[in-house]
């Protein structure tokens, strides 16, 4: 007796940038996130100046969400980078994310207010956006600001993101829907700050 035996379809494998590195830049460390980020995070994001910039953060955000988030982050079940921002001295300041959503690339960043209009923000998206496409040469990469975030506009302007569209996405901070500007960015197009 034989067995006729079936070829199995095969599943298109996920596009993946490898592990989240460590990145070495001018001022700042950009490394994974660790659990005793906690209250960094916490402080950071209990700042309704950053929070409200963000569609995904509640209000108010206390250090057991930032727990909640940094255990999914740290688990390493996806191949998402979550690179915690850090200066010389590892003093947490902020993050930079690139995750796949709806079969796309995203971006995404937050600083600690005490830290903008230094630099950092550029330097580290700069950094972590050199290092994706180093690794994933051929993606697109899509971000966006509401409307009412110039400063994250201007970033993305200077390093080359352009703008594809407006959307209205739902602000979890503000309990409402805000005008998003949307952009995207390729190896190519990368500036240095």
């Amino acid at each position: 007796m034989t067995a006729h035996l079936r070829e199995r379809p095969k599943i298109a494998a996920r596009p993946d940038p490898g592990p989240c590195p460590v990145i070495e830049t001018a001022r700042l460390t950009l490394r994974s996130h660790r659990l005793s980020d906690a209250d960094a995070v916490a402080q950071s994001l209990g700042d309704y100046q950053i929070s409200r910039m963000l569609a995904r953060v509640p209000v108010p955000y206390h250090r057991q969400d930032a727990l909640d988030w940094l255990v999914r982050q740290t688990a390493g079940l996806n191949g998402d980078w979550t690179l915690a921002i850090t200066t010389g001295d590892d003093v947490h300041i902020g993050c930079v994310g690139i995750e796949l959503m709806h079969g796309q690339w995203h971006l995404g960043y937050w600083l600690n207010r005490y830290y903008w209009s230094r630099g950092y923000a550029s330097e580290a998206v700069h950094a972590a956006v050199g290092r994706f496409f180093q690794r994933m040469p051929d993606t697109v990469l899509h971000s966006g600001v509401f409307a009412d975030n110039a400063a994250s506009l201007k970033l993305q302007k200077k390093l080359g993101f352009e703008i594809t569209g407006c959307s209205q996405i739902y602000a979890l901070a503000r309990n409402s829907l805000v005008s998003h500007i949307e952009t995207r960015i390729t190896a190519g197009d990368l500036r240095k700050p």
